[in-house]
């Protein structure tokens, strides 16, 4: 008796993962490249379903299934974005602002589609820690990113630390921290050290302070402290010295 031949099963690729930089303040600072990888993905996950329609409604994008992935959803979440993409679908993952993976659920989601063996491209765009790198006018070669500074337990540790460090160090800070962190940095740091505050950048209200920390603290209290914010401590006097050898 003949064999019967067995039919091979077939499985869809499996779609591309497309991580996508929006805008971090003003809607015009999005590629064309980022609309039309958004316009041809056939769902999109996001940090947040009602800043995400805001974009698609912005640049003429044809509504598609959104799935909200944030800090605070389950593995379960990550794991059915990958079974989306497992079954062939293109998934773009867009942050409610600037480049994903930075403070936000981008970096699991990409290392669970890479463990699965799903192809991810960057869509690279808009970034609070580029652009406040391009116009602090510190030497800016090497630097530590921390992200927000923890609200109490490490916060302390964490600030000594970076007073301490040569190489320049990136932080965000909330409209209500603010003040409390250049006083705790006050406590520290060198008082002739620069440091660069970079306020609701890209909007309207786009401020930018330097100067020593005491300096920042006048400049803050003549101004706004209302907003988001990105600080910068400059690189030690000799540190800057030798990168510019």
């Amino acid at each position: 008796m003949d064999e019967i031949p067995q039919i091979p099963h077939t499985v869809a690729m499996p779609g591309i993962l497309s991580v996508v930089a929006t805008p971090i303040g003003n809607m015009g600072d999005i590629t064309l490249r980022a609309i039309e990888t958004l316009k041809a993905a056939e769902a999109i996950a996001c940090e947040d379903t009602r800043v995400t329609v805001k974009i698609l409604e912005r640049y003429a994008i044809a509504h598609k299934p959104l799935i909200s992935l944030h800090h605070h959803s389950a593995e379960g979440k990550i794991t059915e974005v990958v079974n989306v993409l497992l079954d062939g679908k293109n998934i773009a993952y867009v942050s409610d602002a600037g480049t994903p993976g930075v403070n936000d659920p981008g970096g699991k989601l990409v290392e669970a589609a890479v463990e699965a063996g799903i192809a991810v491209t960057p869509i690279p765009g808009a970034s609070a820690v580029t652009a406040a790198i391009s116009v602090c006018g510190f030497p800016m070669e090497r630097f530590t990113y921390v992200g927000f500074l923890p609200h109490k337990k490490g916060r302390s540790t964490l600030i000594k630390d970076i007073a301490a460090r040569e190489d320049a160090t990136i932080f965000l800070e909330s409209t209500h921290r603010i003040e409390k962190a250049l006083d705790e940095f006050a406590d520290v740091l060198d008082p002739d050290r620069k440091v660069y505050v970079g306020r609701e950048l890209t909007k309207k209200f786009e401020t930018h302070l330097r100067g020593t920390i005491a300096q920042i603290q006048a400049q803050l209290k003549e101004g706004s402290a209302k907003g988001e914010f990105i600080v910068i401590i400059a690189p030690t006097v000799r540190r800057a010295a030798s990168t510019n050898i």
